[in-house]
C-alpha cells in the first residue's frame, strides 16, 4: 500500500505544465490509447459522459488552429498529440441524448428512468441548469475532470502535458464548425491539452501552498 501512495505522488511530482515538446519524439499508439482510456473511465455527473475528445494530429489543422491559441504557441508545434476537448451542449434532463445515455449505455430500465424524471427536474432547478450557458458550463467543468485524469495518466508512464485555455473561443468553435467537429451545434469548445516529452528540466522544482493552508476540518 504505501508503495501505491509514493508511486501515485511520484507521478504528480513528475507532472508538470510542459510548454515546448520534444518534437522528435512521439508517444506509441499504445500508449497514447492508455491516456484516452484513462478520460473515457472518468467520472462524470449522472455518468452522462457530456465530452469528445478531438485529436489534431494534422499538420495543415495546427497550422489553421495557431493563429488562435495564443496559449499553444510552443506546445501546439512540438507536441506529439494535441487534444480538443469539446463539452456536449443543451443537456437537459429530458434530452434524447441523456435518455439514451442512462437507458442504452448504463442500462436503466426506461420505467425507473421516467420514474426519476421529477427528481432530475428538481436536481437541474437546484444547479440553475436553466439556460444554454449554464448547461454548456456544467458540461465543461465536467471535461476537466477527463483532462486531469488524462495528464496524470500520462505523467505516470513519463509522458508530458500542458492544459491550454488560451485561446479565441469564438473563432475555435468557427473552426470546428466547419470542419463538421461539433456536430451540428451539439459540442462547444472547453479545453485544450498538449502531450508529448519535455524538451528540456523544469527550471524550478514544484511548489505548492502547504497542505495546511488549503484544508478545514469541521
Amino acid at each position: 500500500m504505501e508503495t501505491k501512495k509514493s508511486d501515485l505522488l511520484a507521478t504528480y511530482y513528475f507532472r508538470h505544465a510542459t510548454k515546448e515538446f520534444n518534437p522528435t519524439r512521439k508517444i506509441s499508439d499504445e500508449d497514447f490509447r492508455f491516456i484516452l482510456e484513462a478520460g473515457r473511465l472518468s467520472p462524470s455527473s449522472g455518468g452522462n459522459e457530456p465530452w469528445k475528445f478531438v485529436i489534431v494530429q494534422s499538420s495543415e489543422f495546427r497550422n489553421e488552429l495557431a493563429p488562435l491559441v495564443s496559449g499553444a504557441i510552443r506546445s501546439l508545434p512540438t507536441s506529439s498529440h494535441f487534444v480538443i476537448i469539446l463539452a456536449r451542449k443543451g443537456l437537459t434532463y429530458d434530452s434524447s441524448y441523456i435518455l439514451e445515455q442512462q437507458t442504452l449505455i448504463k442500462g436503466m430500465p426506461l420505467e425507473v428512468f421516467k420514474s426519476m424524471q421529477q427528481a432530475y427536474a428538481q436536481f437541474y432547478d437546484d444547479l440553475h441548469l436553466d439556460t444554454e450557458r449554464t448547461l454548456l458550463d456544467w458540461s465543461s467543468k465536467q471535461t476537466y475532470l477527463a483532462m486531469g485524469n488524462m495528464m496524470t495518466a500520462a505523467a505516470h508512464i513519463g509522458i508530458d502535458s500542458c492544459p491550454i485555455e488560451g485561446f479565441e473561443m469564438d473563432a475555435v468553435n468557427e473552426l470546428l464548425e466547419k470542419k463538421g467537429l461539433l456536430e451540428n451545434g451539439q459540442f462547444g469548445l472547453s479545453v485544450m491539452t498538449a502531450f508529448g516529452y519535455r524538451s528540456k528540466e523544469p527550471a524550478r522544482a514544484k511548489s505548492r501552498r502547504p497542505l495546511e493552508d488549503i484544508i478545514q476540518f469541521v
